[in-house]
């Protein structure tokens, strides 16, 4: 009984010498920007009639070490906002919801008119040329990256 009692006694003090050792590793600092995403070039343009939706349009580049897939859009004041892109449909190009979008690390992806785009549906009457907004993007798994978008009257420059 008391062999039993010595190495029951041997087993705790050294899990509690191990516990205080010190020896632990550090948790990993978070990364600033999670995602590898930069978006430039940003700019949310108004419609040119009421109740039309507006377009964002912007260069997104992968600066980090692994594919990502954007998988949603957000713009603030606006109801929603999807991802959107033309394609051919029945020998005529036409504009569509887009699925999730894989970039690879160091590629450049263009959101720019005839191709691909954010469409802000119900724009607040709040917007105008001038003021700003937000862009969010989301990755599969949930991390996000943020941009502040630069609010431009429906003629402006595209």
């Amino acid at each position: 009984m008391r062999t039993l009692f010595a190495a029951a006694a041997l087993v705790v003090g050294s899990l509690s010498l191990a516990a205080c050792s010190g020896t632990q590793e550090a948790a990993p600092e978070a990364e600033a920007n999670p995602t590898g995403l930069t978006v430039a070039n940003a700019r949310l343009l108004l419609p040119p009639a009421a109740g039309d939706p507006a377009a964002v349009y912007f260069d997104l580049k992968n600066d980090g070490t692994r594919a990502v897939a954007v998988r949603r859009a957000d713009v603030a004041n606006a109801k929603s906002a999807t991802l959107h892109d033309m394609m051919e449909y029945n020998r005529e190009m036409t504009m569509a919801d887009m699925g999730p979008m894989t970039i690879k690390p160091g590629e450049t992806i263009r959101f720019e008119p005839g191709g691909k785009h954010v469409m802000a549906f119900e724009p607040s009457p709040e917007l105008k040329p001038g003021g700003k907004t937000e862009l969010t993007l989301t990755i599969a798994g949930g991390d996000k990256v943020s941009v502040e978008l630069p609010v431009e009257a429906a003629d402006a420059e595209r």
